[in-house]
């Protein structure tokens, strides 16, 4: 099942060949018109940091309930959320589900105290919420989340190519992407369950990259264009990349959004820590100037970050309570 997803080799970019970009820009463009995922080889990412933050997901869950729900998931999307605390809506595919089977932590970038952003309250861009009893994990998660943002920014001049515009035509709307870091727990489901229970119904993402490190516990379910649904397998030393509603949008629908789900009935506990990266805060995304044409006019109007996900969270997170109160059930 690995020949259905591209394989993108970053060692000739990595290395500085003049030619690099030419040639994974039409590999790009291929990845997200057949299929909306691709895997990255040579992306110069060191295995221990990786295995760094997958430990460090699994000490944070297995903390004590009161110790988590301490870090309550707030307005700025940061923070715990509980075990289904959470419906997929906006970005659900065939039906809103149950809430979904998992509990997860949420990070952003983590801004200066006198940082004008959080001194004015701007939606997104608040304080990161820290565990108080786990040393060091929260500098495993920022040299995580730092690693990503690298490699998530050496691979946006790609989608320029992939779009045959200037190989700088995004870079002044990368100057410092909003991202997440979130790590979830999706724990054991028996083989009893439900079939329509999911640690995360089919969906769509909301990012313009999704950047999925390789998890020995299976999953993960990728839905084909051709409506085939195949577990995604996972490839040592590789990441897995897919693009979002975001993407997708601001493509005028030219590079897709691809569906994908979790499930967990491995017998084991189950962690990811995918990373999303998205533009400025203020980059205004208009519809790429290469995906408009007379049979494809404009889909959306000009957007920001901050219109976009108000959106995005109204929808799927609308029906939580006010941030700081704990949540029964969970």
């Amino acid at each position: 099942m690995a020949d259905d997803i591209p394989i993108l080799d970053l060692a000739p970019l990595l290395a500085g060949e003049p030619d690099a970009l030419e040639r994974l820009g039409p590999q790009l463009h291929r990845a997200f018109t057949e299929v909306g995922f691709y895997f990255i080889r040579n992306h110069g990412v060191p295995a221990a940091l990786i295995e760094e933050a997958f430990a460090a997901a699994a000490r944070f869950h297995a903390q004590p309930l009161e110790a988590k729900l301490a870090m309550p998931f707030n307005r700025d999307n940061i923070g715990y959320l509980p075990m289904r605390g959470n419906t997929t809506r906006m970005n659900a595919v065939d039906g809103i589900k149950k809430p979904n089977g998992n509990e997860a932590v949420f990070f952003k970038r983590e801004l200066p105290e006198d940082h004008p952003d959080r001194l004015s309250g701007r939606r997104f861009r608040g304080p990161n919420q820290w565990p108080a009893d786990l040393p060091g994990f929260r500098e495993t998660a920022l040299a995580y989340a730092g690693a990503m943002e690298t490699l998530g920014r050496r691979l946006v001049p790609i989608y320029a190519a992939a779009l045959g515009l200037p190989h700088d035509w995004f870079e002044d709307k990368f100057r410092e992407p909003m991202f997440t870091l979130r790590m979830t727990h999706y724990p054991h489901q028996a083989p009893t369950a439900p079939e329509d229970e999911w640690g995360l119904a089919p969906h769509a993402d909301t990012s313009f990259m999704t950047i999925l490190a390789q998890n020995k516990v299976p999953g993960l379910s990728i839905r084909l264009p051709d409506g085939r649904w195949i577990d995604a397998p996972a490839l040592d030393g590789t990441f897995l990349v897919n693009g979002g509603m975001m993407l997708r949008r601001w493509t005028n629908h030219t590079f897709l959004a691809t569906p994908h789900r979790v499930t967990n009935r491995s017998g084991q506990e189950r962690y990811a820590i995918p990373f999303f990266m998205d533009c400025d805060y203020e980059a205004v995304m208009a519809p790429v100037p290469t995906c408009v044409t007379p049979e494809n006019p404009p889909r959306y109007p000009p957007f920001t970050y901050l219109e976009f996900m108000n959106e995005y969270s109204g929808a799927n997170y609308g029906d939580r309570p006010a941030a700081g109160v704990a949540l029964q059930g969970a």
